[in-house]
């Protein structure tokens, strides 16, 4: 891995060794990546004797697709914790604002450790693992368990599994060492079939015609994007309303199947005038800048944002920041 500044594993796990009351965050409405991570972190240090507690900001509920992640019920409401736990560990969370109502125990805590690999992270902590370079934040993770020398158990790598096949598309877009990494945790018992199931393809039909009504929406512009090509669709709050969180989430990975388009894009809205903004490219253009022009951030490839308006509105902002999206090698 390479990164622009040192990664520091004993000086993290250090810190984490000697916690007796942990709170581990994941940013809003989280992923598997995200919770994932979490609950891997904090499953090996309950284990240790810690008082350990995961949590997010929203929604109220963990996901249903990533409820039999956590085994140990570890997840607590926002609202249950306290505003000045011990150590702070933020992970797959590039900035504050990402914890959304959370934010504010940053100010209270007295070390913060953020283990991320978005390229637009902040460093708002005391201590970093911070690599863009990696495809998962649950790559870092599973470095930083060898580094405490915390064996794999079947939970711990089913929650790092989750991570890893979401966030590199299936292993699309993994290296060598994230595939060697994988086959660790399958030989330590996760059934990946099964997994994937799970968190990404199992859907009610419900799922069906909300797909049905958002695919009537989408617009191909093959000028956009800097000439490259922009696919768009928008996913409105009556749409959304029948279906659970994860299939919004999900909609932007059928609308990225278009060929002649290297960016696609999904608008929700959130509320009126609120849309929340999902970026994907195939390699030509970063997004991440794309949406850290509008406010948000995430990776080269994959990045989010929040635009206030119209849905037509939104478009143009959207629209205007990837005309002056840099380019990638």
């Amino acid at each position: 891995m390479s990164t622009s500044a040192p990664l520091d594993f004993p000086r993290a796990a250090a810190l984490l060794r000697e916690a007796t009351d942990v709170t581990l965050l994941a940013h809003v409405r989280p992923d598997a990546d995200a919770l994932g991570s979490a609950l891997a972190l904090g499953r090996a240090l309950s284990r240790r004797g810690a008082t350990v507690r995961v949590s997010f900001a929203e929604p109220a509920e963990v996901p249903e697709s990533l409820r039999g992640l956590d085994v140990d019920n570890l997840v607590v409401p926002a609202a249950e914790v306290p505003p000045s736990a011990g150590l702070l560990v933020c992970l797959d969370t590039p900035s504050p604002s990402r914890l959304g109502t959370l934010a504010g125990l940053l100010d209270a805590a007295g070390e913060v450790l953020v283990v991320d690999h978005h390229a637009s992270n902040l460093r708002y902590g005391t201590v970093h693992l911070v690599d863009d370079t990696a495809e998962a934040t649950a790559v870092l993770v599973l470095a930083l368990l060898d580094e405490m020398g915390v064996p794999l158990d079947e939970p711990i790598a089913r929650c790092l599994y989750a991570g890893l096949v979401t966030d590199t598309g299936g292993f699309r877009r993994a290296r060598p060492s994230t595939h060697r990494a994988a086959a660790r945790l399958l030989e330590a018992g996760v059934d990946p079939d099964r997994l994937a199931r799970e968190v990404i393809d199992d859907h009610p039909f419900a799922w069906l015609p909300m797909l049905s009504a958002v695919l009537a929406t989408a617009r191909l512009e093959p000028d956009a994007a800097q000439g490259f090509g922009l696919v768009h669709a928008v996913v409105t709050a009556e749409v959304a309303a029948s279906v659970r969180l994860e299939e919004v989430e999900g909609v932007v990975d059928v609308i990225r199947s278009t060929r002649e388009a290297e960016v696609a894009v999904v608008l929700k809205e959130q509320a009126p005038g609120e849309w929340s903004v999902s970026f994907r490219a195939i390699g030509k253009i970063d997004v991440s800048q794309a949406a850290r022009s509008l406010g948000g951030g995430g990776h080269r490839l994959a990045a989010g944002c929040t635009v206030h308006g119209t849905a037509e509105e939104g478009l143009a902002l959207v629209r205007r920041a990837l005309a002056e999206a840099p380019l990638l090698n």
